[in-house]
Formats: C-alpha cells, structure tokens, sequence
C-alpha cells in the first residue's frame, strides 16, 4: 500500500503549488527578467556601434546577445509551468525549468566554444585588428575611448541586477534565475577584460585584444559547461541539490529525519528528486515490528511530510518489508 498526496493549500497546477508569498517572489524575478531583456538590447545596440574591429568587443557583444537567453528561457518556463496537470502530464509542467536551463547551456556551450576557437586563432594568425579615429562633435576622437566608455557603462546595471535576482533565486530554488543571476554578477569581468584588450591596441600590444577575447570566450564555455552539467543531473532524476548544486539539498535529510521520528516507523529513506520549483517525494517506510500503520498514520506521516517546507508538492508514502538496496548506500 501507498499513499501519494500534495499539500493540502498547494493545489495541482503551476503557479498554485507555490504559497502566496512565494508567488509574489515569483512576480518580482519576472519583472526583473523584463528589466534584464530592455537593458541588454540597450546594451547590445551600443556595444555594436562602437565594436570596430576588436576581438575582445567582439567576443563581449556575442556575450550580451547570450546574456538574453538565461531570461528568455526563464520568461517561457514561468509561463508554461502555469498549465495544470494532466493525463499526459501527471507530474505537472515544473519540470520547465529544466528543460529551459538545459536549452541556455547548450546555447552558452556552443558559442563559447566558437569563441574560443575564433579567439585562438587571432592569436595564431597575428590578426592586428586597427582602432583609427572618429569625429565626435566635430572632433577626432581615437575610437578605442568610446569602446571604454560603453563597456564601462554596460558592466554596471547587469551586476545590480544580478544582486537584485539571486536572493529570488535561492527562495523560488530556480537554476534557470540563479545562472542568470550569476552571469550577471560577472558581467563586470567581461567589461574589465574587454577594457584591457582595447588599451592594449591604443598601446600598440596587438595580441591583448585577442586575449582578452580568449578570457571572455573562456568564462562564457565555463558557464555553459557547469550549467549543462546541472541542467542533466536535474533531467535524469539525480538527487535534489542546493540551487547553486554545491551540495545535496537539506530536505533530503529532512525529510528522512522527519519519518524516523514517527513511533511506528524502524527505517525511513526517502528519493527526493527537482521538478523544478517543487521536489517529488517517495518515503520508502520500514514499519516496526508488529506495527503495521493504519491508513489514519500514513496520512499523519504524510502530512508532516509535507508541512516541512512548500517545496515538497508532491509526496508518495511507500510502506516496505526492507529498504531497497541502492538506498541503503549513501
């Protein structure tokens, strides 16, 4: 016999499964996403003007365009996860942002490999890109000082804005928002780097540029790498973690403490796995001798599972003679 459940005030469907205030978190990272999206155009029209023939303004340009993806990706699995279950879709559509993380991985990965490979290569071949001059106000002014200046300018609101979403992140344990976060965060490495390289043609060292585009193309494969490798271990069901996948998450110990402390019960292991927002719970149960529980306990154990935290939605309470092997191992 088992019992499966979801919290008694999270009904079925997308948005509902996360308490009030989690939804109001949820309203403000969507509103950020679409502040996020309106500065980088802003930001990616400017850098474009002023590119030239740099690597290094290249690479950071290909970065902003890519900075778009994390929050698009974001913007479409909020929307999608609002559809309720259904018999196609019993779990729901939380696992959208998965398969969001995934597609801004993939894409992250691909470029920065291009990047990287482009990047080497004007090192190899000695590509010795010219900043000339530009009239600005009726004067000649060297084009590498409005590189500066853009990239100054455009390292500033992705770092505040990165500040602003990681917190929400952490609260509405979104990987998609927390990548996004974090690439935020270090946009103000790509605009120093880009600065050293447009300096360095100002000061007649050619190869800076094509090395600060390498460390651009660089961290951009870094991000897509870790953010692949987080993206699968959540799709094939591997042990919840943390939002940052530092470690495993502490409801997964919670939720077995939480079951061993129930009278009846001699062993208690639990598979926790992310469906997004909200983990999936199966409690395999040892009951004690000559204890068999009632169907009133599995409920009460149910429910003390689930009031734990507003992230276990969906819970299965699983009674067994022994606990599976594979379990036992930790």
């Amino acid at each position: 016999m088992s019992l499966t459940a979801q919290s008694g005030t999270a009904a079925v469907s997308g948005h509902d499964a996360l308490p009030h205030d989690v939804q109001q978190v949820l309203r403000q990272a969507i509103r950020l996403e679409w502040i996020t999206i309106g500065v980088m155009v802003v930001t990616i029209a400017a850098v474009g003007l002023v590119t030239g023939q740099s690597q290094a303004m290249k690479a950071a340009w290909a970065e902003d365009m890519l900075t778009l993806l994390p929050p698009l990706a974001f913007l479409i699995a909020a929307r999608r996860l609002r559809k309720a279950p259904d018999r196609d879709h019993p779990y729901g559509h939380h696992r959208s942002i998965g398969v969001a993380h995934l597609v801004a991985a993939l894409a992250l990965l691909a470029m920065g490999t291009f990047l990287v490979i482009d990047s080497v290569m004007s090192l190899v071949t000695v590509e010795k890109p010219p900043i000339g001059t530009m009239a600005l106000f009726g004067h000649a002014v060297w084009a590498g000082w409005p590189m500066i200046i853009v990239m100054v300018l455009s390292g500033i609101a992705p770092v505040i804005l990165g500040r602003k979403k990681l917190p929400l992140a952490e609260k509405l344990h979104d990987k998609v928002l927390f990548a996004d976060a974090d690439m935020n965060k270090a946009d103000w490495s790509t605009a120093i780097a880009t600065i050293v390289g447009v300096l360095g043609i100002g000061f007649g060292l050619w190869w800076f540029d094509a090395a600060a585009a390498l460390v651009v193309s660089i961290s951009i494969l870094r991000d897509g790498f870790k953010n692949l490798r987080a993206a699968i271990a959540g799709l094939t069901d591997a042990r919840a973690r943390t939002v940052d996948d530092k470690k495993p998450h502490p409801l997964t110990r919670d939720v077995e403490t939480r079951a061993l402390a129930t009278p009846w019960v001699a062993q208690a292991v639990g598979r926790v796995r992310d469906e997004g927002h909200v983990f999936h719970v199966e409690m395999f149960v040892v009951p004690r001798h000559g204890k068999a529980p009632s169907l009133d306990q599995l409920v009460q154990l149910r429910t003390a599972l689930i009031d734990l935290d507003w992230r276990l939605h969906d819970v299965v309470v699983a009674p067994v003679p022994e606990i599976p092997q594979f379990l036992s191992r930790d």
